[in-house]
């Protein structure tokens, strides 16, 4: 199992959002995640990205940015930097979507 975090892409985004991690269309993409600090997450950990409750793929975790603050908020916020193109499933598996991010041990990853 990979440890990691899970991120819903939302659907306002659409499915060329999704399909940008896994075409190799792009070199590395930005997430964020609450906080000042990553505390459980460390570089080669993982983002599992969900879309329309599945889970699709997984990115690399390549770097963090500390020090940036949530432009709503103003409460500080970490860029997770994923190298792109990411791992992709064959087949989607069924994952709810939520919104925020949220730890996994990985252990819906298909061995």
């Amino acid at each position: 199992m990979s440890f990691g975090i899970t991120k819903t892409i939302p659907a306002k985004a659409g499915v060329e959002a999704l399909e940008s991690l896994y075409d190799g269309s792009l070199e590395e993409f930005e997430f964020h995640m609450a906080g000042a600090e990553p505390k459980r997450l460390n570089l080669g950990d993982y983002v599992y990205t969900i879309f329309n409750d599945q889970l699709h793929g997984r990115c690399k975790i390549r770097k963090f940015i500390t020090g940036a603050k949530n432009p709503n908020s103003g409460k500080p916020r970490i860029l997770v930097i994923v190298a792109t193109p990411g791992d992709r499933l064959s087949t989607p598996v069924p994952k709810k979507g939520h919104r925020g991010t949220r730890y996994t041990d990985g252990a819906d990853w298909p061995a």
